[in-house]
């Protein structure tokens, strides 16, 4: 979880103990977030406690009471805009007349607080500010990473994305028109289509935040002693619905606990991957294998299909961003052209290796092994 820093400004003791206690266990978090901000509480007492605990700390919230002694809430605003920290402010005042709010803005106020303040609200603000720091930071992250590449990024996110729009549009327009009648059952089959490519872009959008989270080593990772069998356990429980609509059935012929040291949701989405793309791309009635096993600090993973299989060229191209197989036989099946990309980002962690056999209409089988660092620092 991650700590904010606040310093909050305040010339009673009661309003600076009273917000301690209010955001002692309030966290802030949203979808796109992936993990939670808290709040680490400053405290000064005047204005000139203000600058020296700005000038120690680099706070990136401040509650700053207008009125206090000596140099007030305006000059420690003033200070805060020409020392550019990037902190955010929320001043708080009993005085709710407009020239205050208009000077206090002019000098940087991001929001306000009027004495006496509920709980609910000094947390809305707190929930607000965080926000907007979350995206000040992650557009700074993007500025960083340079034109050429933000300019890639979305080109190829607009071009994954203008197919399914343009069909989820003309589906809609044959609706709107009544092409096939006036019944709702008359457009199932178009409400079908539509839902899968809504899908298809829920799972694009789902992969560039993982990928992009690895990419960038946003997530924290937590590294601990884990059974690779409940992992894959999981992630079969999870795909035998989808499994079961195409007759494929999934064995797992590793019964003895496998240990890692590794982050969990790392090795999910190892397995996930490895096991949704063995189901998406087989035969129907067909099946798929599973082994998982450790010799010394090497764990092996093997993921084996009885599906359409892939051409020797094919197997080249598969770890590049976006790339999917493209022929008559997966024309008809959805996908990111992520999954395989992650997958060998997860595996570059562990210092491994992934290793691919295929045969068209005999099947493919996905190896991959992973280092073992339990008892070492990684």
């Amino acid at each position: 979880m991650e700590k904010l820093k606040v310093l909050v400004v305040d010339s009673d003791v009661e309003i600076r103990m009273g917000i301690k206690y209010i955001l002692k266990n309030f966290n802030v978090d949203f979808p796109f977030m992936q993990e939670p901000y808290c709040f680490d509480i400053i405290e000064a007492s005047n204005g000139n406690e203000a600058i020296a605990q700005i000038d120690k700390h680099t706070p990136d919230i401040i509650l700053l009471d207008s009125a206090l002694e000596g140099i007030d809430g305006i000059e420690v605003l003033k200070y805060l805009k020409k020392k550019n920290i990037g902190s955010k402010e929320v001043m708080i005042t009993s005085d709710s007349s407009l020239d205050l709010a208009v000077e206090a803005t002019r000098h940087g106020a991001n929001d306000f607080l009027t004495k006496p303040f509920t709980p609910l609200e000094l947390q809305n603000s707190m929930t607000t500010i965080a926000k907007n720091l979350f995206l000040q930071r992650v557009t700074k992250k993007m500025t960083e990473a340079g034109k050429e590449v933000r300019f890639q990024f979305l080109s190829v996110l607009s071009h994954e994305l203008k197919a399914p729009i343009n069909a989820l549009l003309g589906y809609l327009d044959m609706m709107k028109q009544r092409s096939f009648g006036t019944s709702i059952d008359d457009y199932e089959h178009i409400l079908d289509r539509s839902v899968t490519r809504v899908k298809g872009m829920r799972h694009l959008i789902m992969d560039l935040l993982d990928m992009t989270r690895i990419e960038f080593n946003e997530k924290k990772r937590n590294l601990i002693n884990i059974n690779l069998l409940d992992i894959i356990n999981n992630s079969i429980d999870m795909l035998n619905p989808f499994a079961i609509q195409k007759e494929v059935k999934i064995y797992l012929h590793t019964t003895e606990p496998v240990y890692i040291k590794a982050d969990s949701s790392e090795m999910s989405m190892i397995f996930n991957n490895l096991i949704s793309n063995a189901v998406k791309y087989n035969k129907d009635g067909g099946k798929v294998d599973v082994w998982v096993s450790k010799l010394e600090n090497l764990v092996d993973i093997k993921v084996s299909d009885s599906g359409i299989g892939m051409e020797e060229d094919d197997v080249a191209k598969l770890f590049n961003e976006f790339v999917r197989i493209k022929n008559s036989k997966t024309k008809n099946i959805n996908g990111s052209g992520l999954g395989l990309s992650i997958l060998k980002k997860i595996t570059d962690l562990y210092d491994g290796d992934i290793y691919v056999t295929s045969a068209p209409d005999v099947g493919t089988t996905f190896e991959v092994k992973l280092q073992d660092y339990s008892g070492k620092e990684k």
